[in-house]
């Protein structure tokens, strides 16, 4: 007789939930499914013949290095360009203030790992990523949604009266995930002032910040304050989500504690993928990789809006980002975007239905599509196929 597993789960385990969007791509894997659900990076990207050639210097040069542990902080070499990277962009970072994690995700969860107890409150966006509210709900915190145009102060405020003051505050400041909206300069400070205010640590989660197809660059939140800032980065959509490469800054005692947390995870993230990616970014290709990245990531933006326009029906609206990989779009509010993903299945093309990223559970009549990852062929018909589920729902209430 089976045992009930249930029974022996720790209280962690048991406030763990499923990634809707991990669950929609078993759904969504039939091959006449055109899916715009996953957040990955165009193929078209991937450095494959520089990757080629610096895997056999390197191999050449240091294959003992290579293929050993490596240390829990991270490469020098590695974390040396990404310094660098912040210097060139006009913020001075000390290698000693950053660690490297296992993709961006193992940041929000070593995060969240030291910082939250059960029933904790954190702050952060309404939408927000799936993944960071999953690392929240995981520790099992409360996190409670504030909308983009909400003041932070108010909220805040209201939660220290009831005893609720938040942790620490989760922003997705350039081409959030998943509405793709950036987060103005005045936004910004007015975040940074009320942790200063309220004594609140940040989480500025930054993994699309360099994917800017037009407008103006803002600065991060750590510029504006580094002592309460812990900034994740990651390489996973400019390099290779394959690499699974991210790193966290923050202040010297922010850094020791996670480093503590990572030794209990994985010992260290692996020093073949850190070495690589420093001997790519040392030989210039990086950023030669990046201008063709934003172009095509630009195209592939306009063209979806341009096939949105032309498809879907009066009542339908979405957004314009600015870069990334997302755009956000919002139905009738009588509508419930669980139900069209069911039609749309049947349609043979797939999203992410926009409830999963909204702590409140609201959102049921939104959605978010990616466009970067499907041809320009099928981008097409995969947004008249969606045009022609909601036409089919919105039938249905005639």
């Amino acid at each position: 007789m089976p045992i009930n597993i249930t029974d022996f789960l720790s209280d962690n385990a048991k406030s763990m939930r499923r990634s809707a969007i991990r669950d929609l791509l078993n759904v969504a894997n039939r091959p006449e499914i055109i899916s715009f659900g996953g957040g990955f990076p165009n193929a078209e990207t991937f450095p494959v013949d520089e990757l080629k050639q610096i895997i056999a210097e390197l191999m050449e040069e240091m294959p003992e290095k290579l293929l050993q542990y490596g240390s829990t902080e991270g490469s020098v070499a590695f974390r040396k360009q990404i310094a660098k990277r912040y210097k060139d962009a006009g913020l001075d970072v000390d290698i000693k203030n950053i660690l490297v994690t296992t993709a961006s995700q193992q940041a929000l969860d070593l995060i969240s790992r030291v910082f939250l107890n059960p029933g904790d409150t954190v702050l952060c966006g309404l939408p927000s990523y799936l993944g960071a509210l999953q690392a929240f709900y995981s520790y099992q915190a409360c996190p409670v949604g504030i909308k983009h145009d909400e003041e932070a102060e108010a909220v805040v405020s209201a939660l220290c009266a009831t005893g609720r003051k938040p942790k620490f505050i989760y922003a997705i400041p350039d081409f959030q995930n998943p509405s793709g909206v950036t987060m103005t300069l005045e936004k910004r400070q007015e975040i940074v002032d009320v942790a200063r205010k309220y004594d609140l640590l940040i989480l500025e989660d930054s993994p699309y910040k360099e994917i800017r197809f037009e407008g103006q660059a803002y600065p991060t939140m750590y510029s504006l304050a580094p002592e309460r800032v812990m900034l994740a980065g990651t390489l996973s959509k400019t390099f290779a989500p394959g690499f699974r490469l991210g790193w966290v800054v923050a202040p010297d005692q922010i850094i020791d504690r996670l480093i503590v947390a990572k030794q209990s995870a994985d010992l260290c993230t692996p020093i073949f993928n850190q070495e690589v990616a420093a001997r790519y970014m040392e030989k210039g290709y990086f950023d030669v990789n990046l201008r063709k990245t934003i172009d095509l990531y630009r195209h592939k933006r306009d063209l979806m809006h341009k096939y949105l326009s032309e498809f879907m029906p009066e009542g339908v609206t979405w957004t314009r980002p600015e870069g990334g990989l997302f755009l956000f779009i919002t139905l009738p509010e009588w509508m419930n975007a669980k139900e069209l993903f069911d039609i749309a299945i049947k349609e043979n093309v797939a999203f992410v239905i926009g409830e999963v990223f909204y702590c409140d559970g609201k959102g049921q009549n939104t959605l978010r599509l990616n466009f970067s990852y499907v041809s320009d062929e099928m981008m097409k018909e995969g947004v008249s196929r969606l045009a022609n589920a909601i036409k089919k729902m919105m039938a249905r209430k005639k």
